[in-house]
């Protein structure tokens, strides 16, 4: 979840829906001008004890991220409290427990991406060393109980920590224990961002699977590759899914903010304070007709955190995030926008891409998006198909994609040397889960512990 930034506009009222559908517009932009968003979260952990750390402690998440500011990063404050770092290289932000990410610059190519992670690795690695921390790549906390993990100090994570529970019975462990790797991409038109929408909410789920690196909870197996995946299946309906009016003919930015206008607000800063809104109606908002704001009429800043506050496999804001894959090690950070760099900034691999997904039905949809956290590549397709074999395929799509994008090293390489991880996993037809699982059954005779040693940064 990223810091709170104010924009240019964002305390205009908003005036009409025309208003709400120019953060969409304003996202379209020529090729020319496309960039690559990466952001990816970590666990932080004592070295000597494997402990989650608090805020305040010594040595704790506030002093990790002062020791960050040598490398230039300027302190964010909420309320006093330094809750983010801004920088050349994006902004490190806080996840409600203390997960450290990076929400990295939009950048031009996958080179500069991975060598920008590079950068973030090498300096958190080196802060952590001095306070003894370590950094731990996993979809989620392998052996923590929630009541085990400290709270951020930041508004609208208090906010959400209260209303969660009223709405499922995963919203917390979603806060609390869970990391990810995403990629935020551009669109040239609203044809353009509808074609791009569907081909990566269609196959996000083979993301996940790809990706798939939580099967643990509190110590033990629990059942799932991608449990990270199935947390968001029960965390809040009003504002995740896989969104079957995206597939419908007329999807664009109205249908898309129509949706958006009906997911319950969380809340609204006022005076840099967060206001607690859980389950208010924006719509009301618009028309000043909050009892906690009361004649306060929603600005565009309001929409623009409003949007926010959904949490689809797939998000437009003024650009599209892709939000299917588990936390995991630095080539995977840098494999997840190659993959979607490969298909969706390309046109030939974008029109196959669509080929692959585009006779599948709403309820395959829904069914390979509940199998797959369980069976990674093993779950099928519509025709049968394992998502080992369509893997393979759309790999192939992505590699001639980037390969077509000639964005090249120092080396001669073109971004299609990220994809690697990816190959392998399909190849093997095991998933990053299933490997650890084989590592506790094996060698680790039981002992999660060891997975620190082999999993951290």
């Amino acid at each position: 979840m990223s810091t709170r930034k104010a924009g240019e506009g964002d305390a205009l009222p908003i005036e009409s829906k025309d208003d709400l559908l120019s953060v969409f517009e304003r996202g379209s932009k020529p090729a020319e001008r496309w960039r690559i968003g990466t952001e990816h979260e970590k666990f932080v952990y004592r070295t000597t004890d494997h402990r989650a750390p608090s805020y305040d402690e010594q040595g704790g998440i506030r002093d990790l991220l002062m020791a960050m500011t040598r490398f230039g990063w300027e302190p964010v404050e909420e309320n006093g409290y330094v809750i983010a770092l801004a920088g050349d290289d994006g902004n490190v932000s806080l996840e409600p427990a203390g997960q450290f990410e990076l929400s990295g610059a939009p950048l031009e190519n996958l080179h500069q991406t991975c060598a920008e992670t590079g950068r973030h690795l090498k300096q958190v690695q080196e802060v952590g060393k001095e306070l003894g921390l370590g950094f731990l790549g996993l979809g989620m906390w392998p052996d923590k109980r929630r009541d085990e993990l400290p709270i951020m100090p930041k508004g609208r994570y208090n906010i959400m920590l209260r209303h969660m529970p009223r709405v499922g019975s995963l919203g917390l462990d979603m806060m609390l224990r869970t990391c990810t790797i995403q990629t935020n991409l551009d669109y040239a038109s609203e044809a353009d961002m509808v074609k791009k929408f569907r081909v990566s909410l269609a196959l996000q789920p083979l993301a996940t699977a790809l990706f798939a690196n939580s099967p643990f909870t509190e110590g033990k197996p629990n059942g799932f590759l991608s449990y990270r995946s199935h947390i968001w299946t029960d965390t809040d309906a009003a504002r995740t899914g896989m969104l079957p009016f995206v597939f419908e003919d007329g999807f664009g930015f109205e249908r898309w903010a129509d949706y958006i206008l009906d997911v319950p607000m969380y809340f609204a800063v006022r005076g840099g304070k967060y206001v607690d809104l859980a389950g208010q109606d924006f719509r009301a908002f618009m028309d000043g007709k909050l009892t906690a704001l009361p004649g306060e009429r929603a600005t565009l800043g309001d929409w623009n955190d409003h949007i926010s506050t959904a949490f689809p496999e797939v998000r437009l804001k003024s650009y599209l995030e892709m939000r299917g894959a588990d936390g995991g090690p630095w080539n995977r950070i840098c494999a997840l926008p190659a993959f979607w760099v490969g298909l969706l900034y390309d046109d030939i691999a974008l029109d196959a891409a669509w080929d692959a997904v585009k006779h599948w039905t709403i309820a395959d949809h829904r069914r390979i998006r509940e199998e797959v956290p369980k069976l990674g590549l093993q779950a099928k397709g519509p025709r049968g198909r394992t998502f080992q074999q369509l893997g393979k395929e759309v790999l192939a799509i992505a590699e001639a994609g980037l390969t077509r994008r000639a964005r090249l090293n120092s080396s001669g390489d073109s971004e299609a040397i990220f994809l690697a991880p990816l190959f392998e996993i399909v190849e093997s037809g095991k998933t990053p889960a299933e490997r650890l699982l084989e590592a506790y059954h094996g060698r680790w005779a039981g002992d999660l512990s060891r997975i620190y040693a082999e999993e951290s940064f």
